[in-house]
């Protein structure tokens, strides 16, 4: 039986997550977080209105502890250096990607709360692709990048290299270091 106690932010929120990429928006409910956290589903009430308001606070502390990482990328050097960050913050992150589509699901336009972390959301989304336009940009500068390749089409490659399946079990480090020589060299074995 659930029981009342008290759970931490932190708690809620690794729950979210599981939950959330294990069953998707529309099984997720306040009664499977309440039987996963053991806890009364009227608790879970107490700080939330609904599920739209929690998953999008959630949302807003993972975009956050992203944006955190991804500054760090202006300790780097160069282009070279920056991409490889890039690469390893975006292969711890994976779920990022499935959460801003996750958030794309919420309809609830009725409370103000969800409305406002909505906006909070996308501003997150823009800084988070401004940064990266900037990255990109940079490394046209260094002549790193092709200049005709226009940068949100390499943006997306980018991202949607994430998204690949790993259907075959390549080794983690394997899998991410093939896919980024592939987005930086090409998969063509011949020469320039």
């Amino acid at each position: 039986m659930a029981r009342e106690r008290k759970f931490t932010r932190d708690e809620i929120f690794q729950a979210v997550k599981i939950l959330l990429l294990e069953h998707g928006y529309e099984a997720f409910t306040f009664s499977l977080l309440a039987e996963y956290l053991d806890v009364a589903r009227g608790t879970i009430y107490k700080y939330y209105d609904n599920k739209d308001e929690l998953i999008t606070e959630f949302m807003i502390n993972e975009m956050n502890a992203f944006m955190n990482d991804l500054k760090k990328i202006d300790t780097y050097p160069n282009f070279d250096a920056q991409f490889d960050y890039l690469f390893s913050i975006m292969f711890e992150n994976t779920s990022i990607h499935q959460l801003i589509e996750i958030g794309k699901q919420m309809m609830d336009k009725n409370n103000e709360k969800v409305v406002d972390n909505q906006r909070t959301l996308e501003r997150l989304h823009l800084k988070m692709y401004h940064y990266l336009d900037d990255l990109i940009t940079a490394g046209k500068k260094e002549q790193k990048i092709k200049q005709q390749l226009p940068n949100p089409l390499i943006l997306g490659y980018i991202f949607q290299a994430v998204a690949i399946p790993n259907h075959f079990g390549v080794p983690h480090q394997q899998w991410v270091k093939g896919l980024k020589e592939i987005i930086k060299y090409g998969m063509s074995a011949e020469s320039k």
